[in-house]
């Protein structure tokens, strides 16, 4: 389960050091090769909005196996792309075929678990998840070193077939027939329907949006800020990236622990606290002009509060949920749709000024917060 959550990241960070060359080869600008990145997160964002209501209906292993096998075919076939509108057009069908692995691990915790259970079970899936953008692109990286960005693709595509191996033999149908969902295309939308009015579910969701839209602002604007305005070389940007990042795993385990004692509602409500804190220090320390001793640590408080959003969000929602596949679809809709319209309106903003990106990832930390707190006063019936 951790693996099937592991390839969104692995999709879209592995080939990261492989933008520049693969532009190059395929005679398109930078802008264009970025397409194909955000062509990856839209199609894990659509993705689930079929593979979801779909394995509700006919139960986890079929739609797994089904996507997985296709992310396979679609892997092989971007290793062969010759153009970059065709890669474009294949890395869209690549992140919705991924979306399987990521929506359809969520549905199985939630079939297999229950109350702080599946906040623990979530909070292990998730520090797997937050791992694998810290490793993808150093093993494209020495994957470059050998071979072309093709590689790359070649490898994801074994990846895959290792999961597909894993599913066919070593996973058994969480989703018996008789807790399957009926009523086809309807059914699933009466499901969307029920949840979009669930006020619990809809908080988890936006605190969800609101948080990833923050970190993926970070994580696509720091390297020009780093660089560009702070003077950090490349090796330096990617050091101080790696030593951030680890913060989220850390927490993600801390907070495994701690949810043994400690509601996760309540946690929810110390790691929105700690985003807005952060992003609030984030903005103070680009107004003054304090440097890189004000910004790193603003950084680092807010990436390391995603261990304990992510998971008991995800939790608290999947809990309200009567169809955990729907739900974990229209989580991720909502979670990674914001960040995919607000992330490009910062690169039109230029990389003269670390304030655009800081105004923005305040004003998703402090919207956290308090869709959070609005979310703690909804009731435990809401």
């Amino acid at each position: 389960m951790g693996a099937m959550m592991a390839i969104g990241p692995l999709s879209t960070d592995m080939y990261l050091p492989a933008l520049p060359v693969l532009s190059h080869e395929l005679g398109a600008t930078m802008s264009q090769t970025q397409i194909t990145l955000t062509a990856t997160l839209l199609g894990m964002a659509l993705g689930p909005l079929l593979i979801g209501p779909l394995s509700d209906a006919r139960g986890r292993r079929g739609p797994l196996l089904i996507g997985m096998s296709c992310y396979v075919v679609l892997s092989l076939l971007c290793l062969i792309a010759h153009s970059i509108g065709l890669l474009i057009v294949l890395r869209f069908a690549q992140g919705f075929a991924a979306s399987a692995g990521i929506v359809i691990a969520l549905a199985i915790a939630r079939d297999l678990y229950a109350g702080r259970a599946l906040a623990r079970c979530v909070s292990l899936l998730m520090m797997v998840n937050f791992l694998a953008p810290i490793v993808a692109p150093v093993l494209g990286g020495l994957l470059l070193s050998f071979t072309s960005w093709r590689g790359v693709f070649v490898s994801l595509a074994l990846f895959g077939i290792a999961l597909v191996l894993v599913v066919a033999f070593g996973l058994s149908e969480t989703l018996p027939p008789a807790r399957r969902q009926d009523g086809g295309f309807s059914a699933s939308l009466a499901e969307f329907r029920f949840l979009l009015f669930n006020g619990r579910f809809v908080g988890c969701a936006l605190s969800l949006g609101f948080t990833f839209t923050a970190i993926f602002v970070y994580i696509a604007s720091s390297p020009f800020i780093f660089e560009n305005i702070y003077g950090l070389s490349p090796q330096s940007t990617s050091l101080v990236f790696g030593v951030i990042a680890l913060g989220i795993p850390i927490t993600a385990q801390l907070n495994a622990r701690l949810l043994t004692r400690i509601s996760a509602q309540e946690l929810l409500i110390w790691g929105a606290s700690a985003i807005a804190l952060g992003s609030i220090a984030l903005i103070a320390a680009v107004i003054t002009g304090v440097g890189l001793i004000g910004v790193l640590p603003s950084c680092f408080l807010i990436v390391t509060s995603v261990g304990l959003i992510t998971p008991n969000a995800t939790a608290l929602a999947l809990s309200k949920a009567r169809a955990a596949g729907s739900a974990s679809a229209l989580l991720g809709v909502l979670q990674i749709g914001l960040a995919v319209v607000v992330a490009p309106l910062i690169g039109l903003a230029g990389s003269k000024s670390a304030l655009p990106m800081a105004a923005t990832i305040a004003g998703s930390g402090l919207a956290t917060l308090l869709t959070v707190v609005v979310l703690s006063r909804s009731g435990k019936g809401n």
